[in-house]
Formats: structure tokens, C-alpha cells, sequence
């Protein structure tokens, strides 16, 4: 696509002037992981030019970490010899002629509010440059790159660069993440989430409310499972409120219950309005204060008052409170929200695949997700709003079994083709943009790549064309890297 002159944005992609180390020390307050003493300064997108700001908007980014089946889901070939085809059947969903994965009635019901992208494809089978790519929207590696963990050379994530060019509101971060950091389950930190080359001051704020479990994977508590089946793996059983993280000499704390957050919350903005004195605060720190008073801010955090109506109908697991704290974070102003629907892994169906997506997968998704669109219209953000659901690949169209490790077959991982589903944001509902092959292999049509995706994301977040991020020495870059998917608006 062509470019226009770079725009230099005001405010939010200037490097910063101090870290937030130094924020922190200069009294900076962090709650729930969120360092808030450069919030101020990243609440003005602009211009060089000075255009008009684009109109505010919103995404909810699903990510499916460890490799959603394009053929089981959203791309069934039906057609197909049975080694391909797979156990499941598909049903027809309100659009006509398009049929998807028998295990998703919900979303089927409601597939006129949303699209289908099925020819997203890059060129990497293993799962940290996948996710590198699809969080990144970069299909080329950064030099050096080190899939064993991140590096400060590495290209920033999507939530990073949009945390940068959106304007925070009502004094909540532009972009968060949750429920927690994506973490494979040696315990090592999966590359693509971080600010990369813009540097760690521009991270996305996580909002960790996701006990680790190395051996547990998906929707707990109802619907944990092990992708082994193993005897004795721990199980997770309640949602935690997440951490607080909060200047040095105030300590950290992992708070059980609703009650103790909110106690905690008044007892330490007390503390920090008396500890220098009102005078003595920027305006940065005062906003910092306000937040932890703003009971606005307290809901989104905390889904356990939800109406039990609305528990339900999202559902009583993790997938359904990340996504209604989504949800509320859009209501009350952040930009972006990445939902990660289990940890690393957690969609890495090697072997087993077929019982587990059927029992443990596609349930708590199908609600959550439907939950959501429902959610959304009925409030009036869906127009507002785009949600978008991904993974780092797909998976092999041949069905394979790993008998030393799995009771069943599955499939291997397959960057050539993933399907990505849209809804909301002025996207048209009941399109389909490309095609697989006759086997769910490769783009049959209109192929796509993690650049589309991410200029997707950024357009609907009002970013203009000719924006740029600035990486820790100063040096611009674009933000868009390709063209919006097609034919969806």
C-alpha cells in the first residue's frame, strides 16, 4: 500500500524520559500490574500535522496460544478422506452455505454478526515465531531472534505498538493483557508479547489473574484438562484478583477475595496520599491516586459481583471471566484487550484432540464467545467493538498420533494456513475472505498474512495510515505493514 509522510505522534510514542523503574521510584503507583506513573503522558494521540484525532474505538483480541485446528473448527472439509476430515462433523450455521465444526451450536447461531478469514498463512511451524508473528504482525524474524525467550530486539507486540498510539481513557491504561503472561510450561517466557525495540518502559500492562500450572491447561476450574491425561496433575480452582504492584516500600500482595482487594485498595491510596503530602504530587501521581478511588476502575477489575444471569451466561471458568472483564475494560475506556483463552499450549492438540476439543475446548469457548457477542450488542459497543480471535498457526491437515506420549491422534503444528475470526467493529457479519485447499493445507485464494492482520486491528483502533512508533533511540516506524484484510467492510 502506499505511505504517506510519517506522522509523529504527540504524546504516546515518544520514548520516555525516565523508565518505569525510575517512575516507580519517583512514586509512581502500580496496581494490578500496571505501572501508572507515565499515564498522563500517553492519554494525547496527534500530529506533527495537526490532524484530527481519528474517532476512539476498541478491540478485544482472542488469542488461542498453542494452535487452534483450522479443520476442526472454522474450515471443515467435509469432503475430505477421513485422515484429513477428522471425527467431527459440521453443522449449518444462519449464513447460508457456510457450515463450521458440529461442537460450535452457539457461534453458529449467531454467524451473522461475524466473518471468517481462512487463508492466513506465514511460514514458521514452531510455536515461539508463531507467536512472534501473530502478536506481532510481523512475518520476518527479528535478527538474532531467540526462541527460548524475549529479547529487547525484538519487533514490539500488537497490544505494545496500540498501547502507544491510543489515547488512555478515563484513567485506565490504552492496552492491557490477560489473564496472565503467556508461559510455556518449562516456565519460560514466550517471545511476541513485550514492547521489544520500543523499549520495556512501553510494555503492555498484564493483568495476571491466572494461576500457573504447568501440567493444566484451558477453562478451569470446570473444564482443566492435561493434555497427557497424567495422574496427579494439581488443578486450578478459582480465578485469582490479580496482584498488586506498588511502590517500593509498600511490599506486594496476592489478594484471595473481593473483599480484601477492595480494603487493600483504600488502605493503600490513603497511605501514599499521606506518605509526601498532596502538595509534593505531579499530576501524574495524583491521576495514579485517583484510579485506585475510581469505582469505575474497581469493577472492571473485579467480574465476582457480576450478576449470577451474567456469570451464567458467560460462564463459571476462565474463559468466561477473562472475557467479561474484557468486556467491562472496553466499557470503561481501555483501547485494546488481549484475551489469552488458556495458556501456552493450551490449543497445542498433539494427541487426544478430538475428545479434548469436543469436552474441554469448544464448550467454555463457544460460551464465553457468544456470551460476548450478546454482551456487546446489547449494550450498544459492538458497533464499537472488534473482536478478533486467532492463533499462531494452524494445524496439519493429516491427522498423526504420538502413541508414546498421547492415548489418541491429533495434529501437528502448521503455519500455511489458520483461519481468523472477526466480529463487531463495522465489520459486515456472514462473509468469508479466502480459502483453503481441498484438505485445509494452503491458501486456495486470497491468501493473507500477520500483517493484515495487524493493519486489521490498527485501523479499527482509528489508528491513521501514516503512523509511526519510535523505538528506544528515537528511530520511526511505520505501524502498518500491510492492507486491512479485504471484503469485511
Amino acid at each position: 500500500m502506499s505511505r504517506n509522510p510519517i506522522t509523529k505522534p504527540h504524546h504516546g510514542m515518544q520514548h520516555p524520559g525516565c523508565t518505569r523503574r525510575t517512575a516507580v521510584r519517583a512514586g509512581a503507583i502500580g496496581i494490578l500490574g500496571l505501572g501508572l506513573g507515565d499515564l498522563e503522558g500517553m492519554r494525547s494521540l496527534g500530529s506533527s500535522s495537526g490532524s484530527e484525532r481519528p474517532r476512539a474505538r476498541s478491540v478485544i483480541f482472542i488469542f488461542l496460544s498453542g494452535g487452534l485446528s483450522q479443520i476442526d473448527s472454522f474450515d471443515p472439509k467435509p469432503d475430505a478422506p477421513e485422515n484429513i476430515r477428522g471425527e467431527f462433523g459440521s453443522i449449518a450455521t444462519r449464513t447460508p452455505g457456510l457450515r463450521i465444526c458440529e461442537h460450535l451450536p452457539l457461534l453458529a447461531a449467531r454467524s451473522t454478526d461475524w466473518s471468517i478469514v481462512r487463508s492466513l498463512s506465514h511460514g514458521t511451524n514452531d510455536h515461539s515465531a508463531g507467536h512472534q508473528f501473530m502478536l506481532t504482525g510481523t512475518s520476518v524474524l527479528p535478527i538474532g531472534f531467540d526462541p527460548s525467550r524475549p529479547r529487547p530486539e525484538d519487533d514490539p507486540s500488537i497490544a505494545a505498538v496500540a498501547g502507544g498510539l491510543i489515547a488512555g481513557r478515563n484513567n485506565l491504561p490504552p492496552a492491557v493483557v490477560l489473564p496472565d503472561r503467556l508461559i510455556h510450561n518449562s516456565g519460560r517466557v514466550i517471545p511476541g508479547q513485550f514492547a521489544g525495540t520500543m523499549g520495556s518502559a512501553r510494555d503492555p500492562w498484564f493483568i495476571e489473574a491466572s494461576p500457573f500450572n504447568p501440567k493444566g491447561y484451558g477453562a478451569f476450574p470446570a473444564f482443566e484438562f492435561d493434555h497427557q491425561e497424567r495422574a496427579g496433575v494439581p488443578k486450578r480452582t478459582a480465578f485469582q484478583l490479580p496482584s498488586l504492584e506498588l511502590p517500593e516500600g509498600f511490599g506486594r500482595s496476592r489478594l484471595t477475595t473481593r473483599e480484601a482487594l477492595l480494603d487493600e485498595l483504600d488502605r493503600r491510596r490513603d497511605a501514599l496520599a499521606e506518605s509526601e503530602g498532596p502538595e509534593r504530587f505531579t499530576r501524574e501521581q495524583k491521576n495514579a491516586i485517583s484510579l485506585l478511588s475510581d469505582p469505575r476502575v474497581r469493577r472492571a477489575f473485579d467480574v465476582s459481583d457480576a450478576p449470577a444471569s451474567q456469570l451464567d451466561r458467560y460462564g463459571r471458568h476462565s474463559f468466561g471471566w477473562s472475557l467479561l472483564m474484557a468486556r467491562r475494560l472496553v466499557e470503561s475506556g481501555v483501547g485494546l484487550v488481549q484475551v489469552n483463552l488458556g495458556n501456552n499450549e493450551t490449543w497445542d492438540t498433539h494427541g487426544n484432540a478430538f475428545p479434548h476439543l469436543k469436552e474441554k475446548l469448544f464448550p467454555p469457548t463457544d460460551q464465553a464467545v457468544s456470551a460476548l457477542i450478546d454482551d456487546l450488542k446489547m449494550s450498544g459497543l459492538l458497533d464499537e467493538t472488534l473482536v478478533v480471535m486467532a492463533s499462531e498457526f494452524g494445524r496439519t491437515p493429516k491427522i498423526s498420533h504420538l502413541p508414546q506420549h498421547y492415548t489418541l491422534p491429533g495434529r501437528d503444528h502448521w503455519g500455511r494456513v489458520q483461519t481468523v475470526w472477526l466480529c463487531g467493529g463495522g465489520i459486515e457479519g456472514g462473509r468469508v475472505v479466502g480459502s483453503s485447499d481441498k484438505i485445509g493445507g494452503h491458501p486456495a485464494s486470497d491468501p493473507q498474512s500477520p500483517e493484515n492482520f495487524a493493519a486489521t486491528i490498527y485501523r479499527s483502533l482509528g489508528i491513521p495510515e501514516n503512523a509511526a512508533w519510535y523505538d528506544a533511540v528515537g528511530r520511526p516506524h511505520f505501524v502498518y505493514k500491510g492492507d486491512p484484510f479485504p471484503g469485511l467492510t
